[in-house]
């Protein structure tokens, strides 16, 4: 557990010798609003089960400055996680793809997109890509490019990457089983309306903002974020932002107006993915952890 590995590193021998009282215990505290780490307690049969643990700052009572580094590479100073790496897949112009990428360069989120998979090799979110240094992974098998992946190539090839979680983002492809099993509960996708409404082989990009503005039964939409399944669109809904659906709305108007949710969502939730914010509940139903008051979840 990160625990394990975090508390016995924080402070060094030479910092203990330094401190002035000696008889003063050196201990980790932690804020009185948080729960202690799972160690210290027994949970209950109806707590929720998490995949992913987190973990409040830790420090030291005896005031000494705060260490430069953890143990492990990568580890984040205020948690102790790892920094996450992630695969994007895009069949389009990839701007999910750039907002979670900026964010990542931001410190937003606390990982890093290290491959692209497409099945587009020029497509706009492809471009972006290379002009970044990210390396572009085509999928599925193209008969003219031979550097095209099989399912079993693309799960060896993504644990190459060590890849923890990957993104949809406007991929048109259906993920095939061998990577869904692979990756359990770490495959998410994005879609433009408010799952289960308007989801499905078939409902993607402005189609869908077109049905929903013929449906005349909606008056409101968004975006909607997943687990992804063996089917299109079927698996958990992790999170979903409302807009409104106006009486004279085109449905490039509607797309618009989704869309600018759906940036702001996806790196809401990739940022809950990296900072391991992620809670299953036992019928489960995955909710989202508040970073400002972990007791509180969405």
């Amino acid at each position: 557990m990160e625990t394990q590995r975090l508390l016995p590193g924080f402070c060094s021998a030479s910092q203990i010798q330094s401190i002035q009282n000696p008889n003063r215990t050196l201990l980790p505290t932690l804020p009185s609003s948080h729960p202690p780490p799972l160690s210290l307690r027994i949970p209950t049969p109806k707590e929720v089960s998490f995949k992913t643990i987190y973990y409040p700052k830790l420090r030291c009572r005896n005031g000494l400055r705060k260490a430069e580094s953890l143990i492990g590479n990568g580890e984040g100073l205020q948690t102790g996680i790892r920094r996450k790496n992630l695969a994007v897949f895009v069949s389009g112009g990839g701007s999910n793809f750039r907002s979670v990428h900026e964010a990542t360069l931001a410190g937003a989120v606390h990982g890093d997109i290290v491959v692209l998979v497409t099945n587009k090799p020029g497509c706009g979110g492809a471009v972006y890509a290379r002009d970044k240094g990210i390396p572009v992974i085509l999928f599925p098998k193209i008969k003219d490019q031979p550097d095209s992946l099989l399912a079993d190539d693309l799960v060896s090839t993504l644990r190459t990457y060590n890849i923890d979680f990957i993104l949809l983002a406007g991929f048109l492809k259906l993920i095939p089983v061998e990577l869904v099993q692979a990756y359990p509960r770490s495959i998410i996708n994005i879609h433009p309306s408010l799952l289960p409404a308007f989801g499905g082989k078939g409902y993607y990009g402005m189609k869908v903002h077109k049905a929903v503005i013929a449906s005349g039964a909606s008056r409101y939409s968004g975006p909607t974020i997943h687990y992804v399944d063996e089917q299109y669109d079927t698996g958990r809904i992790l999170a979903q932002r409302v807009v409104p659906v106006h009486a004279n709305d085109t449905a490039e108007e509607l797309a618009a107006r989704v869309l600018q949710k759906e940036h702001q969502l996806y790196v809401e939730v990739a940022a809950a993915l990296c900072e391991e914010r992620i809670a299953w509940r036992k019928d489960g139903v995955p909710l989202i952890q508040s970073k400002d008051n972990p007791n509180h979840y969405s």
